[in-house]
Parts: C-alpha cells; structure tokens; sequence
C-alpha cells in the first residue's frame, strides 16, 4: 500500500503506523539518537517488506565504512530491490547500491536527481550531504542545501536538521555569519541538535573564538544523553580548544572521559568507529606535537589499526591508523598497510584515485618521516598537499595532516615547502603563524 512520510512523500509501506515507524527511524538518524538501530527494528516489526526500511538498514551499514559491514549492506539492497517500490524508492535504492559498488559519483548524482523532483526527501538530502562531505566537496554540500532550502519552512518536520545542515556546508564555505546564524537557530529549535552544535563549533574555532567555543560546547553537554558517536567529536572540538589555549590537562581529561573514553557504552558499541579513531589519533598527534606525554595512549589505537589493514574504505582514516602504527613503532605493520592501500588504489573509481593520489602518499610520508628520512617524506607529500581535501574532513580535521607537513619540511630545512603550506591555509585559518597547535615554530618562514 501507500501511505505518506512525515515530510509528505508517497512511500510503499504497509501501515501509516509503518509509516509512522520509519519517520521515526529517519528522526533518529537525523539526530543521531542511540536508539535508532532499535527504532529500525520495531519499524520492521511493522511491515517486514518495505522497501525504504531496507534501504535505509543499508545505509546504516554503509555509513560505518567498514568492510566487514558490507555484506549487511548487500543483503539489505537485495531486500529492498525485491519488493515493489515507486520510481523515489527505486532511485534511492540505486544510489545505495552504486555506493556499495564504490560508485560514489553516480550515489551523489541519483541523489541530486531525487532532490530535483522532491526537495523534501530529507534521507536523500542528508546521504548526499554526508557522503559529499567524505568526499571533499564542500562547494556540492553548499549548492545543493542551498538549493533545496527554498522549498522548506518551519512548520515542516526535518527544517531543524535542514538548518544544521545548512550551517555546516555555509562553514566549510567560509561563509561564518550564515554557518553561525543558521547553527544557532537549529539549536534554539532543539538544543540537543549535535550537528548544528557541531556546527557553531567549528564555525568558532576557524575564527580563534577559543574560550566561546569551550563554554558553547559546556553549556550544552546535558543535552548529549541519548546521543550517539557524534557526542565525541563534539567534544574532540572542545578538546580542540583547549589545547589552542594551552590547557592540555582538560584536553587529556577530555580523552579519557569524553571522546575516547574506552570504558562507555557508546564507545564499546563501535571501538574502532572511523570518526571516533580520527579523533583519537589526530588529538595524540597534536599533543605530542607540543611536547605532551600520552603514556600508552596510541596503543588500543595501533592495535585497532593494525587489524583493519585492507579496510580502506575511509580514505581520510587511513593516515590517521597510520599514525598510531608508526607512534608505536609497528614498522612492519606499517609496511603491509602500504601494501594494501597500493592494491587498494588500482583501478578507475574515484575513491581509488583518492587513495592514490593522496591518502597513499600521506600515509607513505608519514612512515617515511617516522623511520628518519624527513627530505623523502616531503617529496612523497608534497604532490598530495593540493588534493588531501579529496579524502574528506573539515578544515579543522585536515589541519592535523597540514601540520604534518610543517614538520616533515622543517625537519627537512625545506622552507620553500613550509612557505607553500603556509601560504595555502593563510586566507582560511585564523592567524596560522600563531596557532599554538602547531604553525608557531615554523611562522618564521613567512616572515622572511
């Protein structure tokens, strides 16, 4: 039968009680609420055969860019393309599946076709958006909210997460008057809105507004319950803060009972979620980077590495496992992970290319740097400094690998390689040479 979504889309579904379920499902992935596995199941419960319940059990699977989760992936498709469904459903069923295929351009281009037709498909909106952000296409990100935002209005359910989403795509835009305006009015709508949170932060922290970012993110932890892994990169973002203004005690703390906190629930669920991991390596780089001790801190992360070795569906992962084997001496380990992402790196698709023209030779520098040879390192960075935004991540994400080649090149003497990386991030970061996480030892080279 058909009945209509929350957003008033006709969908194949058995019930408006099934329909209600999935609305309920898609609410909860919207606002990454811990319970929305368990909403899908109960959604199920009530008609076992619809096909947008499929797909989006697909999905899930397919946003946590694990390999071993893949065949879950299939097999969900496989559901869903058995059944009836209209020519909406069938579309995002095929952008599912060119996805699973690692056809991630023909994903994003089905998904724009959808929005062309139906700009209220919130599940389109938000897949194209996650998807184009791993991608590194910010500008997609900001056309296509922009885009669709015209048809939307207040009253309609999903306009809080449209708002998020709109802010953060305005962020990565540089546009941080709408990012900061549009974040906020999502959190005054529902304050425990993590990706308009998410948002503001980001939104602070690429203007230097240090002391606002750690109390914005304080005064809305008590909204985090019931939330899921995006709780920790929020927190990763305050931590963030934290180390920019010296504190590293709170920033330590902040790893150990907030965003890598080992011991919770959430953590435990997904211990080597890629996000959460980038987190982690990315904050014990920058610390050690300022002189800090981590203790044994890299070693959960090394082993997690090590084990996903040939799991390289995260391109932006990749140097970040990288740098937990190489912080732990795992050479050997490191070297078989090059090989992987070497045979990973063959072929056409776009997600191979990346691979190969800029998590491989980030990941190839950074054992290069750690055995000793820092000269070598920059020559093996060097050509993917211009294309690392293709593996995905924020500007705040991506400075950690920008920071990298800072220290391979003053390492090296090569200040012609420092001036370049400089002078690439000058117009985006606020004040880089003095940057306390990092650009501080090498400001002297645009001063020249």
């Amino acid at each position: 039968m058909t009945h209509r979504n929350a957003q008033g889309l006709p969908m194949t579904i058995a019930s408006a009680e099934a329909a209600r379920g999935f609305d309920h499902v898609v609410e909860g992935f919207l606002k990454y609420r811990l319970d929305t596995p368990l909403r899908l199941k109960a959604a199920l419960a009530l008609d076992p055969a619809a096909p947008m319940l499929h797909a989006i059990k697909a999905a899930f699977s397919l946003l946590s860019y694990k390999v071993a989760n893949m065949p879950g992936a299939s097999k969900a498709l496989d559901a869903a393309e058995a059944q009836p469904a209209t020519a909406r459903e069938a579309a995002h069923i095929a952008a599912l599946r060119a996805w699973a295929g690692q056809d991630m351009a023909r994903a994003l281009a089905i998904w724009e076709g959808i929005l062309a037709d139906a700009p209220h498909d919130v599940l389109a909106f938000r897949l194209h958006h996650f998807c184009a952000f791993w991608q590194g296409l910010a500008p997609v990100m900001r056309d296509v909210v922009e885009r669709v935002m015209p048809s939307w209005d207040a009253q309609m359910p999903g306009y809080g997460a449209m708002l998020a989403c709109r802010a953060f795509a305005a962020e990565e835009a540089g546009d941080y008057a709408l990012a900061e305006h549009a974040g906020r009015a999502a959190v005054a709508l529902d304050p425990a809105d993590l990706w308009a949170i998410h948002a503001v932060a980001h939104t602070l922290e690429m203007q230097g507004r240090r002391s606002e970012g750690v109390e914005w993110i304080e005064g809305l932890r008590p909204h985090f319950a019931g939330t899921n892994n995006i709780q920790h990169h929020v927190l990763w973002h305050q931590a963030m803060y934290h180390l920019e203004l010296g504190n590293h005690a709170a920033v330590l703390s902040l790893y150990d009972t907030g965003f890598r906190n080992l011991a919770s629930e959430i953590t435990q669920m997904q211990p080597d979620l890629y996000i959460d991991c980038q987190n982690a390596a990315s904050m014990l780089w920058r610390l050690q980077r300022q002189g800090v001790d981590v203790g044994a801190r890299w070693v959960e992360l090394a082993e997690k590495a090590e084990a996903r070795i040939g799991d390289a569906m995260s391109a932006f992962t990749q140097p970040h496992w990288m740098m937990a084997l190489c912080a732990t001496g795992r050479f050997d380990a490191a070297g078989r992970m090059l090989d992987a992402l070497r045979e990973a790196a063959r072929g056409n698709s776009l997600e191979a290319s990346t691979l190969r023209d800029a998590a491989l030779p980030v990941c190839e520098a950074m054992l290069l740097h750690a055995r000793g040879d820092a000269a070598a390192a920059v020559r093996a960075m060097r050509p993917a400094v211009p294309v690392m935004h293709r593996m995905g991540g924020s500007h705040a994400q991506q400075d950690v690998l920008e920071q990298f080649f800072l220290v391979a090149a003053r390492d090296a003497g090569d200040e012609a390689a420092q001036r370049m990386l400089l002078e690439r991030v000058a117009g985006r970061w606020h004040v880089p040479p003095e940057r306390r996480a990092g650009y501080a030892d090498v400001a002297r080279v645009v001063r020249h």
